[in-house]
């Protein structure tokens, strides 16, 4: 897709072991969040380390120029937040080139 001029930006969007374990269990003691659960999360979460392995061939195997990988730290909702909106302005700022449009005028008679 990058080689066909088309812009790709990719997020990872990492929590902490200690933020996931909380988020976990919120979704357990939380009414609001029960929708949330699955069974198997804590199984999953006893591969944290597996999991981060395989994060780190994905990251050395797909990171390009490109498209290069942003790793986010997303424990804090407005920091995340606040640092992909960041650079999405930047990449759109610096690849993009934007401009405002040309005025196009007509004769305005005003009768």
């Amino acid at each position: 897709m990058a080689n066909n001029n088309t812009l790709v930006l990719k997020f990872y969007l990492h929590i902490s072991r200690d933020v996931q374990k909380q988020r976990l269990e919120e979704r357990l003691d939380n009414p609001h969040k029960y929708w949330k659960h699955k069974d198997g999360d804590r199984d999953s979460r006893k591969k944290w380390d597996d999991y981060m392995e395989a994060y780190e061939d994905v990251f050395e195997h797909t990171n390009t120029r490109n498209a290069p990988w942003h790793i986010i730290p997303a424990d804090e909702n407005r920091w995340k937040v606040y640092q992909i909106i960041s650079i999405i302005v930047e990449t759109m700022k610096e690849k993009m080139k934007l401009k405002w449009p040309e005025l196009e005028t007509e004769t305005f008679n005003e009768e």
